[in-house]
């Protein structure tokens, strides 16, 4: 991945392992490499001439052997697939938040409501 880009994008999670991606999704063999002619490459303004000290981004990790076409598409597959449900899923989460609230709010009266429904 080009770390000079503006899109790229890197996090590290508390037990050590970093996703590296196109904030775009322009890179289909994230994490390991960038399209040679991406057409929206920019070289990041903030850091062009800045020295990096210890906190840049740790290495990827090594490309699986046999990565290859297929695998990006099957990757994009399972991408579209997980796209695709996450609409649903938020709802869900906004849907059982309110409800949580709901019931910590200290209003009683919208806690029993939901028992006595009628059926």
């Amino acid at each position: 991945m080009r770390e000079e880009c503006k899109h790229f994008q890197s996090r590290t999670y508390s037990n050590g392992d970093v996703a590296r991606m196109c904030e775009l999704d322009l890179a289909p063999e994230a994490p390991w490499r960038c399209p040679d002619d991406c057409p929206s490459f920019a070289r990041r303004l903030a850091d062009v001439n800045w020295m990096h000290g210890t906190l840049v981004t740790p290495p990827p990790t090594e490309e699986p052997v046999g990565f290859d076409a297929s695998s990006i598409e099957l990757l994009d597959e399972a991408e579209a697939i997980v796209n695709s449900v996450a609409p649903e899923i938020l709802t869900d989460v906004d849907r059982e938040r309110a409800r949580q609230e709901a019931r910590s709010s200290g209003k009683p009266w919208q806690r029993l409501r939901g028992r006595f429904r009628r059926q």
